[in-house]
């Protein structure tokens, strides 16, 4: 999991705390991504193949992927911040991945995630449970913090923490109130820094050991 957002061709870093660790030198999320109509759009991944990532007209994007490799797609913004997003699509995975709102921030690094669906939950880091949140028309959520080790982020090799949001009950579509998310995550001292970017995306890994993913998504922002 890492900086996605700035040249929108071959996107981010390694994103959610579950992706494999990335063989080589690794590329520098801030140029993985593309400004079109207002959008920023991320295409990232590496050692796998067969992963197409397709930036559509206006909000819109898919992915097609069947590979052992990690791999983030997705659309958003940049700076981010607590921002209301509207979505809908479809999303269809089986395997290690997420879909989910994704971004970083700077001093202090940290790489964030908001889950509305996934297939399997399979991080190579440990989660540290920090309690949970309902929010009144969108659902419940269970709050978890990790920590990356000399991994790829947009400031480079770095060690950085994670946040995430995984909803309880699984959709695909919806509003999800972003600032919610970071004022609650306040509360329970998860302190986040300036936003460099953030993006509705579909991110598949490989589980440490295990197998690779497998999917297609279709989303648009609204």
């Amino acid at each position: 999991m890492v900086n996605p957002l700035l040249l929108l061709t071959t996107t981010i870093l390694p994103a959610l705390a579950a992706a494999a660790p990335p063989q080589g030198p690794a590329p520098n999320p801030d140029s993985s991504l593309q400004s079109r109509q207002g959008y920023y759009f991320q295409n990232w991944s590496e050692g796998g193949s067969n992963i197409r990532c397709t930036n559509g007209a206006g909000g819109s994007f898919s992915a097609n992927w069947n590979s052992k490799g990690g791999f983030v797609c997705g659309k958003g913004w940049s700076g981010g911040g607590g921002r209301t997003i509207r979505y809908s699509g479809t999303y269809n995975a089986t395997g290690p991945g997420y879909l989910a709102v994704y971004g970083w921030t700077r001093n202090p690094l940290i790489e964030y995630y908001i889950l509305d669906s996934y297939a399997d939950l399979a991080p190579n880091e440990p989660w540290t449970s920090k309690g949970n949140l309902t929010i009144d028309g969108e659902g419940s959520f269970e709050i978890y913090q990790s920590t990356r080790v000399n991994k790829p982020s947009i400031e480079g090799t770095r060690t950085f923490q994670q946040y995430w949001s995984v909803r309880t009950e699984k959709r695909v579509g919806g509003t999800i109130t972003v600032q919610k998310h970071f004022d609650e995550w306040a509360k329970k001292g998860m302190r986040l820094g300036r936003h460099d970017y953030v993006v509705m995306a579909v991110e598949g890994y490989t589980k440490t050991g295990g197998p690779g993913s497998s999917g297609s998504a279709s989303i648009t922002l609204n």
